[in-house]
């Protein structure tokens, strides 16, 4: 008889039910634990923020007390005598409202001095300082004892308006050729103590106060009642005493806010509702982010190759971590030479351990600090670098400090760029802008040209008459008599004279032409006047203008390329005397010379005409190069007076003078850097007065 087969077995139930109601329960539960957590999380900000006040308002009066003790201290520096004592004493009281009393007291612990607060008076004025010296001899005792200053227990004294404080004394033992001398005592108040040390934001959101072991309140501070909730405590431990201080937060229980809960329900509830389509939405922003994020990649390798300024990565430590081909053109190295070794390849080896010095002190001085901005922490200076073939050349760096995700300080971005070409292309324009001012000098002694013939004229003819006088007397005989030989010798001299004269006009016009390096050196002002006056003077005679010069006793002394500032004297001065030949008689032809020290580092020099002065159109390209009003002029004068004075430090102005006829002109100014006194040495007087 055949057995029935097995009935099969029954289908589990869904367990999806189940999965839903441990998902609810999941989220009532996290719903939950975020509630309580946040409110926790308020009490215990809320704490914290009063346990870091308390710790703040303790350390304030440590740091409080440690500057009253010094400020006590320094009452006996140099053993003053009773008065002063007694008047720094009174100043130190008004200046510290806590200290209610300084007393100084000799061997015996007798008060010898004393002196009471000007804002409350005295407060051993109920009841005698002799009834409550026991907390101070206790504190002295202990000071003598430990050779340091104490601190007693505090104790309260009653004033004259029914209330009284809470105060304690501070004891410092004196001493003198290192034996106790007496002691400087000085009465605190404790709740004037906590209002001066404790900032004013503290005390607008808490109440401060000393408190006993038993909750007894000695001295309090702040507003007048604090919440009661969020109170911390510290002791403040002082030699001889230890201070319970108390910070009650004005802040009350934390309350739930209804809109908060609302929102965590709501947004837990569509956070549920929407996960898989945010997942699937998620997924696909990445895959496009990372199609973003691989052309941004190509993009900044491509813009990165293109760059002609050259760019390093270095660590912390200084190796090169990454270059671009730029930077591996501009010094001749691959990429793998550049970022194997600790020592750069571009580094001149004759200067590789100063910039390996350098390197270590630039890395290590400048951190990137928390707060400080990439802009801040960028810098910028100018080295030089060595190529693959040996040849050195300049380069301008600029660095900012490479941040990761994290906000980490990870190593340094570097820009170089090759100057090179730059310096090259300054050193032709300081070779033209010489040629230029050479070609000025030439052109202004070409214009001068029939000044220095007029003034040679007159020595060479003087000598020619001299010489012919003088042949005249040898013909008279062969036996000159003694007025004869007296003659000759006169006519000689004259001679030398005259030739001397010539000779110093050629002189003056060579050394003004004569190109040399441009050098500095400290002169006096009235040197370089007198450097350019016999060119001056050639052509002040031939307009009849007269020349003063206006300088104080002693002259100032400045530091110039004295070439350079002669050349610009000389065209002011020149433009001076043509601007009054046509616009000034000539009993009014006044050229001036003036310098005076208008600063400690600054000396001012100005030439004033008596001319028409300067039309304002003129005046806005007067410093154009190559204008001028004067047909037979170049006008390269002023624009290479102004950047001789700019190249100096200083500054070129002008100014026309109010009024008109004999009162009008103009007068143009510039400055040039003073010498910086020091100690005049020998060698220093001794061309003070030969000069």
């Amino acid at each position: 008889m055949n057995e029935p087969l097995p009935a099969a077995p029954a289908r589990p139930r869904s367990r999806r039910p189940a999965l839903w109601g441990a998902l609810v329960a999941l989220l009532v539960v996290a719903q939950s634990l975020l509630v309580y957590l946040t409110a926790n999380y308020e009490k215990v900000r809320a704490q914290e923020q009063v346990e870091a006040a308390a710790t703040a308002a303790a350390a304030d009066v440590r740091q409080a007390l440690s500057r009253q003790v010094q400020s006590l201290q320094a009452l006996q520096w140099n053993d003053p005598a009773a008065a002063q004592w007694r008047a720094e004493a009174a100043t130190l009281l008004h200046a510290r409202r806590e200290l209610m009393r300084v007393e100084r007291r000799d061997e015996a612990m007798r008060v010898s001095e004393a002196v009471d607060s000007p804002y409350q008076g005295s407060v051993f004025g109920q009841i005698g300082r002799e009834a409550m010296e026991l907390e101070t001899q206790i504190a002295c005792a202990a000071a003598l004892r430990l050779a340091a200053p104490a601190f007693s227990r505090s104790y309260f004294v009653p004033l004259g308006d029914g209330l009284g404080l809470e105060v304690m004394d501070l004891c410092i033992p004196l001493q003198r050729a290192g034996r106790p001398d007496g002691a400087l005592t000085a009465t605190l108040a404790l709740g004037r103590l906590l209002e001066e040390a404790v900032g004013a934001e503290m005390a607008r959101n808490h109440e401060l106060s000393f408190v006993e072991g038993d909750g007894t309140r000695l001295a309090r501070a702040g507003v007048r009642r604090g919440g009661g909730v969020f109170v911390a405590e510290r002791i403040v431990d002082l030699p001889g005493l230890s201070l319970q201080l108390r910070v009650d937060s004005t802040r009350g229980t934390p309350s739930l806010i209804p809109n908060l809960a609302v929102a965590l329900v709501l947004g837990l509830s569509l956070a549920l509702a929407v996960v898989v389509g945010l997942l699937v939405r998620d997924v696909r922003r990445r895959a496009a982010a990372e199609a973003r994020l691989a052309e941004a990649l190509s993009f900044r390798k491509a813009m990165e190759d293109s760059l002609v300024i050259g760019l390093r990565a270095r660590d912390l430590d200084g190796r090169i971590t990454h270059v671009n081909p730029a930077f591996c053109e501009m010094v001749g190295f691959s990429e793998q030479e550049l970022m194997g070794p600790s020592t750069p390849p571009y580094w001149p080896p004759e200067l590789a351990a100063e910039y390996a010095r350098r390197q270590s002190v630039r890395l290590g001085g400048l951190p990137m600090q928390p707060g400080r901005s990439a802009q801040e922490a960028r810098a910028g200076f100018e080295t030089i670098f060595m190529r693959r073939n040996g040849e050195r050349f300049p380069v301008l760096i600029f660095e900012a400090p490479l941040v990761d995700g994290q906000g980490r300080h990870t190593g340094w971005m570097s820009s170089v760029l090759d100057v090179s070409a730059q310096r090259r292309v300054e050193e032709l324009s300081r070779q033209q802008q010489e040629r230029l001012q050479a070609t000025a000098r030439l052109a202004t002694v070409g214009e001068m040209a029939s000044l220095l013939s007029h003034e040679l004229n007159q020595p060479l003819a003087a000598i020619a008459s001299y010489a012919a006088g003088s042949l005249n007397l040898l013909e008279v005989g062969t036996q000159a008599d003694d007025e004869t030989l007296g003659m000759l010798r006169q006519a000689a001299q004259r001679i030398a004279e005259q030739a001397e004269r010539a000779g110093r006009v050629i002189k003056s016009v060579h050394d003004f032409v004569r190109r040399r390096e441009q050098a500095r050196e400290a002169v006096r002002a009235d040197v370089l006047f007198e450097s350019v006056m016999p060119l001056v003077r050639l052509q002040a005679r031939k307009s009849g203008t007269r020349i003063e010069v206006d300088l104080p006793d002693p002259p100032p002394r400045v530091v110039c390329d004295r070439t350079m500032v002669e050349q610009v004297l000389l065209n002011l001065t020149r433009n001076g005397i043509q601007a009054m030949e046509t616009a000034a008689e000539p009993a009014q032809r006044v050229l001036t010379l003036k310098a005076q020290q208008t600063h400690p580092r600054w000396v001012s020099f100005s030439v004033i005409d008596r001319g028409p002065g300067i039309a304002p159109e003129v005046a806005a390209r007067l410093f154009t190069p190559f204008f001028t009003t004067r047909s037979e002029g170049m006008g390269l004068g002023l624009s290479l007076c102004r950047t001789v004075i700019e190249q100096h430090g200083g500054a070129l102005d002008f100014i026309n003078l109010a009024g008109s006829g004999a009162g009008a002109g103009t007068e143009f100014r510039f400055t040039l850097p003073a010498e910086v006194e020091r100690p005049a040495r020998p060698a220093d007087r001794a061309v003070e007065t030969s000069g």
